[in-house]
């Protein structure tokens, strides 16, 4: 995969997630469309397993992990829908997740991130915080990074929404 994902990347991140994600319909706004003078569309991603897009990033970038890295383990940071987005795909294709979480995260998306078995470790009052130590735990661990936003594999997974 390139550094920018192509449509073909996304079709193929589709094929490797189908079996895990719903496809989830789109419901016609008739107020947002009054508001907004067009035809608007929700998509319905929060009846997602995780309650939201992000599964499909994080699910899609684990899957194309190597069988090295994935023995390494997995290292991401996150407040809340990626960390579930991560655990959760952990979880399914088995590799080992530690899920760095600033101090301020509510305890409902915590709980959620350890229900589906990644190691959480309360990290920073806020995200920048948590990602730097989650890159110091990559460094120590020699983990592989699942980046919420800047990792062309996290980009094709949520491009099949």
């Amino acid at each position: 995969m390139a550094d920018r994902p192509t449509i073909d990347d996304v079709r193929a991140a589709h094929e490797r997630t189908k079996e895990h994600v719903h496809v989830t319909p789109l419901e016609h706004s008739s107020e947002f469309s009054r508001l907004l003078g067009n035809r608007i569309f929700h998509k319905l991603e929060n009846l997602q397993v995780t309650g939201s897009f992000k599964v499909r990033g994080a699910l899609n970038a684990l899957l194309t992990l190597t069988d090295e890295q994935r023995a390494r383990g997995v290292v991401a940071a996150s407040a809340g829908n990626h960390a579930q987005g991560v655990a959760h795909g952990a979880s399914i294709t088995g590799i080992a997740a530690t899920i760095v979480m600033p101090v301020t995260t509510p305890l409902v998306k915590m709980e959620a991130v350890k229900r589906y078995g990644a190691e959480v470790i309360r990290h920073g009052d806020n995200y920048d915080e948590a990602a730097d130590h989650a890159l110091e735990i990559v460094a120590e661990r020699g983990s592989h990074m699942v980046h919420p936003f800047d990792d062309p594999a996290v980009i094709a997974g949520q491009g099949t929404i």
